[in-house]
């Protein structure tokens, strides 16, 4: 009692003293930073921060902070974004000190206790499950992987042939976002399990997954903001708020079938399986069935999601740039008879895509001005801080800040991409004749994908998925828009860009068609 008396007397002290406590700590993070600018409460505050993830234009805040206070500006009081080339680069080269940070990459784990190659933040045992894991990703130990592309590709076609063919005398509006995420879901089910989900053929969401797929982003992305993973993945509450199996639709149902799936396929002898799909190679190089099935499922966020929104977004900057869409349907129309591998109606081959220079220039210019990939995921300074020089000036970060990369302002940099930079113009990827000029334009390309250690394993596949796509629709249809004043609706979800509402009017292209 004596103790709660005097504590109770003193309570105007304590208090006072745990004020300026805070204060102070308050005050010393503000001046680890202090040589950085950023909006007036970034310094003392993640509201700001919270926010702009949270309006799910994170990426246009992003840009807007670098735009106004320089390369590196500062977000939170141990955040920072950066549009500069070298420190990017510096951050994510092989050998490079940095680091994953907490607050970002724990979120993005399915389960508390169950890391996946994106959520490792042991260095030496990511760069390990990315080197077991890089054969099935390629064609060296999925040797199907082209040909479950194609199957897929030609469903696409004949669903927009067969129901959502617009004439003279009917239009029917169709909402191409939906359409390519049933796409990119069905390709990435196929050469992960060897059983694809069956959306393109049935035309609907199989059991939720694309449904679930979007709660899934806005819940990750509401967990970013305000930091609730570290409560919602506690072993006590974990069980209780996450994803069951029991669940008859959704992630959990999709994680229900997985494991169905990938028990059936590792009774099997998989060295001997005479199809060598990702499960077979994934199994082959020592992962285990939960580590199979957090990759595997993994992919259905990560991977359908980038791809799908690649596509959308050439499709609108083609729709909406008649000189590209009759250069790029040119260039495919010549093609078309000379490419073998489109004879009968067949699916361009990804070899001869990669040949045709005005498609894959409109993909990287459409990736480029409007990016699947808004934040790449930040990275923590080492411990000691490190030296970068930025434009000549060398700049002291402190260790364990953690650094953000600013997509949009980099990759509309008027310096590397032009004084029209923020214009929508293929040519400038074949009309550069500035060879240093070019190679810079194309390391920005490829930092869309990750660079170095952390440079994403999906890449060949989402390529090959993109110009196959892209090249088939130009061909066999004519495209617009069926909604111009509201071409769709978008968001970013940590980082990602999402699309809905993108309605469109679909005709044949009967010259071409066969």
């Amino acid at each position: 009692m004596r103790i709660a008396a005097d504590l109770y007397e003193f309570r105007w002290y304590i208090a006072l003293a745990a004020l300026a406590a805070y204060l102070l700590q308050k005050t010393r993070t503000y001046c680890r930073l202090r040589s950085f600018q950023g909006p007036w409460s970034t310094g003392w505050s993640d509201l700001w921060h919270s926010w702009a993830i949270l309006s799910l234009k994170s990426h246009l805040k992003y840009d807007e902070a670098c735009s106004m206070y320089g390369p590196i500006a500062r977000v939170g009081p141990n955040d920072l974004v950066t549009a500069s080339p070298e420190l990017i680069l510096r951050m994510n080269a092989v050998r490079s000190p940095y680091s994953r940070t907490d607050w970002f990459y724990r979120t993005t784990r399915h389960r508390g206790d169950v890391d996946h190659v994106f959520s490792e933040m042991d260095e030496a045992k990511h760069v390990d499950l990315r080197h077991r894991m890089a054969s099935g990703y390629s064609g060296k130990e999925n040797v199907g992987l082209e040909e479950s592309i194609d199957v897929h590709v030609a469903e696409f076609v004949q669903l927009f042939r067969s129901s959502y063919i617009s004439t003279d005398t009917m239009a029917k509006p169709v909402d191409f976002a939906k359409k390519v995420q049933y796409l990119s879901l069905d390709v990435i089910s196929d050469i992960s399990w060897g059983k694809p989900f069956g959306n393109l053929r049935g035309d609907r969401d199989v059991d939720g997954i694309a449904h679930s797929s979007e709660e899934g982003m806005w819940f990750f992305n509401f967990m970013l903001a305000t930091g609730l993973y570290r409560i919602l993945h506690l072993p006590l509450i974990a069980p209780y708020v996450g994803v069951s199996v029991k669940d008859a639709t959704g992630f959990g149902r999709l994680l229900y079938n997985a494991r169905d799936i990938i028990r059936k396929r590792l009774q099997r002898d998989a060295t001997h399986d005479q199809k060598s799909d990702m499960i077979a190679s994934f199994f082959r190089h020592g992962l285990s069935e939960d580590q199979i099935l957090s990759e595997t499922t993994l992919q259905m966020v990560a991977g359908a999601d980038t791809t799908a929104s690649a596509i959308a977004t050439t499709l609108l900057y083609l729709m909406t740039h008649p000189r590209v869409y009759a250069k790029l349907q040119c260039e495919i129309g010549n093609a078309c008879n000379r490419v073998s591998s489109t004879d009968d109606g067949g699916v361009i081959s990804d070899a001869d895509a990669r040949k045709l220079p005005y498609l894959q220039a409109v993909i990287k210019e459409s990736m480029r001005i409007h990016a699947p990939v808004t934040n790449a995921s930040p990275k923590r300074v080492p411990d000691g801080g490190d030296t970068v020089v930025i434009d000549g000036r060398p700049i002291f970060i402190p260790g364990g800040t953690n650094i953000s990369y600013a997509v949009w302002t980099h990759r509309l940099n008027r310096r590397i991409f032009g004084e029209d930079a923020a214009s929508f113009r293929p040519e400038r990827w074949l009309q550069e004749k500035d060879e240093e000029r070019l190679a810079d334009m194309n390391r920005v390309h490829e930092l869309g994908f990750g660079h170095g250690r952390y440079q994403c394993l999906g890449k060949s596949i989402a390529s090959m998925e993109i110009g196959k796509t892209i090249f088939e629709m130009m061909r066999n249809f004519h495209w617009s828009l069926a909604r111009p004043a509201q071409p769709w609706r978008e968001g970013s979800y940590g980082g990602i860009l999402a699309h809905k509402d993108m309605w469109v009017l679909v005709s044949e292209r009967k010259e071409v068609a066969t």
